[in-house]
């Protein structure tokens, strides 16, 4: 009480001889004079580093076209957030090889045939680089991540899985696509007669129940491709380029780790349910099927050791790398050949001419190679609308790409595809849709093979480049017979959504009748 009593007298109040009010402004003084120093040095040391910053991105661009200046510390994040087509045509237009920035990332683009390729091709120097999230989404002891002969390895193993031989035995792989287009399109006849709507997303589902039977057979239910159907959009959109990469609560990275969850579970049982059929001497009704019976074959040389988790992700592999791109594929073919229909009815008169009226016989890869020109419009539309434009890889070490010019260890390299698949010296008019640039052999777009970068090249070309484009075949040819196609064309219908891949930006509406003069 004493202590509260003498504070509050008024003597406390009367100011003292002594120097504390000199003392207190002395300290404010100093203590100002630090803040300010404490500013100016932050302040030096930020400008410093935002010109190192410049000095650096511009020793590793030198000569490239490109921005001569990068945004601090973003660089071009706007861009890449919401990446268009005119973009990307104005990065390629600026050179064979040009540069930019994001993030302080360095990017070099290559436009021309002949960088594209060679990145691919050059694995001691670049190796594939997915988006920063991939490891978390895929697992990093996903096979997809091996690189050198480690990968070349692996995926020997795995190429007899896609021969033409799969795909076309009995009760394989072109048989359960037959069936599955056909169920989803008795469903079609129902949603799409009335008027049109997208059909992107019931597309995406054709295309993952596909690949799941071909892949997993009966050995999953049917619940089970629904739910790794729905979920995997997450997925979809977690492989963005640009992501938020940590997996927080909400986030689609995470959205797309629990997605990555509920598949692998099915996965694994299938992968399980197949070890023991194939055990008790059944015959193989799936690419799992197959792979057991590879490894169980005397005569086989690799490795025969898979637990049912790594085959698992194996086969998620399989649908990582096809669900995206083939449907792309196919949306972007609906809509050629709806948008074409002199093309259309070339495709149904070659249809009729092949099947001899028996529209519902299962097809068979013997029926399928009859149709070539069916085979030459899948060609031109993945041609026309790639679903993938570019891939990037990263440099593992200096990389001289060029006589003038070595990319730095450690940038992001990004070959890119569109390019060339536009080349007019090889594909004269070459936004125009024209299947019969590929009937000819000896034309252009055959002669030069090199430009046909739909699937990459290289060690990490796509294993399963003829199961997509057979199921895309296979599906537009079935509606052709099945449907009268209409489209209607909104103000997005001709603008590109870029998802991971390319897509109608309207999702492609059209309405589907059913035929009945066949």
């Amino acid at each position: 009480m004493a202590f509260f009593s003498t504070s509050k007298s008024a003597a406390a109040g009367i100011p003292s001889s002594t120097s504390s009010p000199l003392y207190s402004f002395s300290q404010s003084f100093k203590s100002s004079d630090g803040t300010f120093t404490w500013l100016y040095t932050t302040g030096a040391v930020l400008l410093a580093l935002l010109a190192l910053e410049q000095t650096v991105y511009r020793m590793k661009k030198r000569h490239l076209p490109g921005a001569k200046w990068t945004i601090p510390l973003i660089g071009k994040f706007a861009d890449s957030m919401s990446p268009t087509m005119e973009n990307y045509m104005k990065q390629w237009n600026s050179g064979v090889l040009s540069a930019v920035s994001v993030f302080n990332i360095f990017i070099v683009m290559a436009s021309s045939n002949e960088y594209a390729r060679k990145i691919v091709n050059s694995p001691t120097y670049a190796e594939p680089c997915l988006v920063y999230s991939a490891k978390q989404i895929l697992l990093p002891d996903n096979w997809v991540f091996l690189t050198g002969k480690t990968h070349v390895d692996y995926r020997r193993g795995l190429n007899n899985l896609f021969t033409r031989k799969a795909i076309g035995q009995v009760w394989m792989y072109i048989t359960i696509q037959d069936a599955i287009t056909r169920k989803h399109f008795a469903q079609w006849a129902k949603e799409y007669s009335s008027s049109p709507r997208p059909i992107m997303m019931n597309a995406r589902y054709l295309n993952m129940d596909t690949s799941l039977r071909v892949f997993c057979g009966n050995h999953i239910p049917e619940e089970a491709t629904r739910e790794i159907s729905d979920k995997y959009w997450f997925i979809t959109q977690a492989l963005e380029l640009v992501n938020f990469p940590f997996a927080l609560p909400g986030t689609k990275v995470y959205k797309a780790i629990q997605a990555r969850k509920v598949a692998l579970r099915w996965l694994t049982l299938a992968a399980h349910n197949s070890k023991i059929e194939m055990a008790r001497g059944g015959e193989p009704t799936c690419l799992l099927d197959e792979w057991v019976q590879l490894l169980n074959d005397p005569s086989y040389k690799g490795r025969r050791e898979f637990s049912d988790h790594e085959m698992a992700m194996v086969v998620f592999s399989f649908l990582f790398a096809s669900q995206d791109a083939m449907s792309s594929g196919l949306i972007y073919g609906f809509q050629h050949l709806v948008d074409h229909p002199e093309i259309l009815a070339k495709v149904r008169e070659e249809q009729q001419r092949v099947l001899q009226g028996n529209y519902d016989t299962p097809l068979t890869l013997e029926l399928m190679d009859q149709m070539p020109y069916l085979q030459a419009v899948v060609k031109e539309s993945l041609r026309v609308k790639p679903p993938v434009v570019m891939v990037p890889y990263k440099s593992t070490k200096a990389f001289p790409i060029s006589d003038d010019y070595t990319v730095p260890a450690g940038s992001m390299l990004i070959p890119s595809f569109y390019p060339s698949l536009h080349d007019p010296d090889v594909y004269p008019e070459p936004d125009e849709f024209q299947p019969e640039r590929w009937l000819d052999p000896n034309g252009l777009a055959n002669s030069n093979p090199k430009n046909y970068l739909v699937w990459g090249s290289g060690p990490h070309r796509c294993i399963g480049l003829e199961y997509a484009t057979m199921n895309i075949a296979l599906v537009l040819g079935i509606a052709a017979m099945m449907f009268d196609w209409e489209h209607e064309i909104t103000p997005t219908t001709n603008k590109v959504e870029i998802i991971a891949t390319l897509f109608p930006k309207d999702g492609c509406r059209m309405k589907f009748t059913p035929r009945t003069n066949q």
